[in-house]
């Protein structure tokens, strides 16, 4: 547990005291367990099924994908977890401390990965993705990362709404919150943009996923927009890999899938042959950053030397298949308190203008630690790395590097984070929160003594800011690439070289949106199902007018 011991000390103050939110919208049904009528173990699956499409992944994205796509057609979600619901350990917030990524069994909820970097990371194994175990913190992407993606305005905000709809609430910010608040925009991080979930410089309170009662909403809760008749969700199902089938000179068209249940026997999924011509079933890939360019590659779609090493059949020489894998870095610094401080999860965030977000969480009464984390993470970090298999077992993770301050500007932007953090600590609207007698410098040298990384230590940590943000980098968990737009995908999501074949998900993106990508991932899986549900309405349109 000791590795964990960033995320363990801000997932422990959830320990005790009360956590308290003012909710946007509730839905009228219980909040623990809506029981879909849907969702099956795996086992329960015939041998063969047949759909219209085949999502991958129960995560952010594909969770409002199938929804969506459900509405009109049969849809089959594989998730290779289990239910977040009636766990107390995802749905309520008092247990948050009982944290998941310590957990380093077969079951656990998430599924630990150290990069070749030598930084401990995680990835989720649950319906809901990382909205299951994470801290729930809301808030969409700038609208430049809209523009610059060639996303329709309109629709990107209607699909942002129908997501804040049922899993979106309005924090009630105390003490310890309003301290780091006040703090950044004494220091100079300005203006103060109140409670918003838009992407806009300066100091804002966002939004959360727990909500009045403490009970966490997730990406799962968003199938409640599901048509029940024509959505099959399957729990503890592995897919191994995509079958494709090739003719002649044509491009390979992806058909089906082949899956493993928890008891080891195997399934096959068909797209539906309808012969409809230009509209086409297809297969979506949402298994994350790691899970969707993995799954290329056992697939046979990536770099056909890394895929002949491994004895996998090359559908499609793609070279760039799990290339631009980054993860942004952050920096936690622990302020021991000399107050009692409430327990709160991230509310608060300063978007600076010189490439960092300003974060922080606190907890009261902990056996572990009185007082609370600030933190900063790299905007857009130019470093970036990549992705190989290390196995042909779906199961095992994949080797992958990131490359952390690789290029000088990331960690000029990690130092400039670092010194912002120590504005605010020495802000006289922090001064309730700090011990005087503590210096900033103790302060790093407490962060430094944590085993959190298993990145090998040059030098001192305590000789250069430079040199603790290289030795003490861990994550914040929102890496991505590996299968981005115009590299490995085009612009409508389709995978380059291949027929039927989508990826939607943070694999596909360049940087990660906002201040927290989960806001725009679950927009994502509800704007790209419209924009299909649209392009197939049109194409039916076009072939009955004709």
């Amino acid at each position: 547990m000791g590795l964990f011991v960033l995320w363990m000390l801000v997932a422990s103050i959830a320990n005790s005291g009360s956590f308290c939110l003012t909710g946007l919208s509730y839905p009228d049904d219980d909040q623990n367990d809506p029981n879909y009528v849907f969702l099956h173990e795996a086992t329960s699956a015939p041998a063969i099924s047949y759909y219209h499409y085949i999502v991958i992944g129960g995560g952010a994205a594909g969770c409002p994908l199938a929804a969506t796509l459900s509405s009109k057609y049969n849809v089959l979600l594989i998730e290779r977890g289990g239910s977040p619901y009636g766990n107390p350990n995802i749905t309520n917030l008092s247990s948050f401390h009982n944290n998941t990524l310590a957990d380093l069994s077969s079951t656990s909820l998430s599924q630990r990965f150290i990069s070749e970097d030598g930084v401990i990371n995680s990835r989720a194994r649950v319906l809901g993705g990382g909205t299951s175990i994470n801290a729930g913190f809301y808030s969409r992407a700038e609208p430049k990362y809209v523009k610059d993606s060639s996303w329709d305005d309109k629709l990107v905000n209607e699909s942002y709404e129908w997501v804040e709809k049922f899993v979106v609430f309005k924090p009630k910010i105390e003490a310890w919150q309003s301290a780091v608040r006040d703090g950044l925009l004494e220091v100079g991080v300005l203006p103060n943009n109140g409670f918003t979930f838009d992407h806009v410089n300066g100091t804002k309170i966002g939004g959360t996923m727990f909500d009045q009662n403490g009970h966490r909403h997730t990406a799962a809760d968003l199938l409640r927009y599901a048509n029940p008749k024509r959505i099959t969700v399957l729990l503890h199902a592995t897919v191994g890999r995509v079958l494709f089938r090739s003719k002649g000179n044509q491009k390979p068209v992806a058909y089906g899938v082949m899956f493993t249940d928890a008891s080891g026997m195997r399934h096959k999924a068909y797209l539906k042959q309808e012969g409809l011509g230009l509209m086409k079933n297809e297969i979506v890939l949402s298994a994350g950053a790691l899970g969707s360019p993995q799954l290329l590659m056992l697939s046979g779609v990536g770099p056909a030397d890394h895929l002949r090493s491994l004895n996998i059949t090359v559908v499609v020489d793609q070279p760039l298949v799990g290339q631009g894998m980054s993860d942004n870095p952050m920096k936690g610094i622990f302020v021991p308190s000399p107050s009692e401080v409430e327990v709160s999860l991230v509310q608060v965030v300063g978007i600076t203008e010189f490439g960092n977000y300003i974060e922080t969480a606190s907890g009261g009464n902990s056996t572990v630690f009185n007082g609370g984390i600030i933190f900063e993470k790299v905007i857009c970090p130019l470093s970036t790395g990549h992705l190989k298999l290390k196995t042909k077992n779906p199961n095992a993770n994949p080797l992958v590097t990131f490359n952390y301050f690789k290029e000088p500007r990331d960690l000029q932007r990690c130092v400039n984070g670092v010194k912002t953090i120590e504005k605010v600590v020495a802000s006289k609207a922090f001064s309730k929160f700090r011990f005087d007698s503590i210096s900033f410098q103790t302060l790093l040298n407490l962060t430094s003594s944590f085993p959190i990384n298993l990145v090998p230590k040059t030098g001192n940590d305590s000789t250069s800011l430079e040199q603790f943000c290289r030795n003490t980098v861990t994550t914040i968990w929102h890496y991505h690439g590996g299968c981005q737009v115009g590299k490995v995908i085009d612009q409508d999501h389709k995978v380059l070289g291949v027929d039927s074949l989508k990826v939607i998900d943070g694999s596909t993106f360049i940087d990660s949106p906002g201040t927290n990508p989960q806001a725009t991932t679950m927009m994502l899986g509800r704007y790209m199902g419209i924009k299909i549900l649209n392009k197939r309405r049109l194409q039916l349109d076009g072939t009955m007018g004709g």
